[in-house]
């Protein structure tokens, strides 16, 4: 995973990352391994099928502290 999510355009979030794909808007998405599967797995089917980049973060404790959040992220997208 990139340092620079912090500074980037983002939202935060499973549902809102799945908005931001849906949407047309997200240019790439960061997932965490240690999120719940089925969440990480859809996300990530979704943006290949999209043709947006999948980036994995180590731990949703490190994709959180990375978006400058003091809390776990599942998921992560760059808008």
């Amino acid at each position: 995973m990139q340092s620079d999510w912090e500074n980037a355009a983002k939202v935060v979030g499973a549902s809102q990352v799945r908005r931001a794909l849906n949407g047309g808007i997200a240019r790439r998405i960061c997932l965490a391994r240690d999120a719940d599967p089925g969440i990480t797995g859809q996300l990530a089917e979704l943006a290949e099928d999209l043709g947006v980049p999948v980036e994995w973060a180590d731990s949703a404790r490190a994709l959180g502290k990375a978006c400058g959040i003091s809390v776990k992220a599942a998921a992560a997208a760059e808008i």
